[in-house]
């Protein structure tokens, strides 16, 4: 159910892409999943690279969807059904910015509104939304989640 929706919003799943550095994607404790840290890697590649300012605001926002999107994947990859997905606990957000901006959260609430879109009620989370100096291959973006998955 859970992956029609995701079709009927016109997004494919991709391969979960592989770590960047010495960590696994994915660590499951009970009933929660703990996805690393996802940056906006498309068929391999870093899709949105650089500084996040006033200018570029809504290309980080599809940067942030991506990381999203990724992490989806992850999810999927680890459980095998999105449909176990019982609640999207926590987002933490992070936007390679430039010193000057300072809307971090308008980044990030497009990885938001997409898990509230895709899972209703159980899509709703708490969250963080920071600026940072750089980020991991000079990524826009990268979204980690805390996942609760049903048995």
């Amino acid at each position: 159910m859970i992956e029609e929706k995701i079709k009927t919003l016109g997004i494919t799943l991709p391969t979960p892409p592989t770590p960047a550095g010495s960590y696994i994607p994915a660590v499951r404790s009970g009933k929660l999943l703990y996805i690393s840290g996802q940056i906006p890697i498309v068929d391999g590649k870093v899709e949105y690279k650089g500084k996040v300012s006033d200018k570029n605001l809504e290309v980080a926002q599809k940067s942030a969807k991506i990381c999203a999107i990724n992490i989806l994947a992850q999810i999927k990859r680890e459980v095998g059904n999105l449909d176990k997905v019982s609640k999207i606990i926590k987002l933490s957000g992070f936007v390679n910015s430039a010193p000057e901006f300072s809307q971090h959260p308008k980044v990030i609430n497009s990885a938001s509104d997409m898990f509230f879109e895709i899972f209703g009620q159980k899509g709703k989370h708490s969250r963080i939304a920071v600026g940072v100096a750089n980020l991991p291959l000079n990524s826009m973006t990268e979204i980690d989640a805390i996942i609760e998955i049903s048995e």
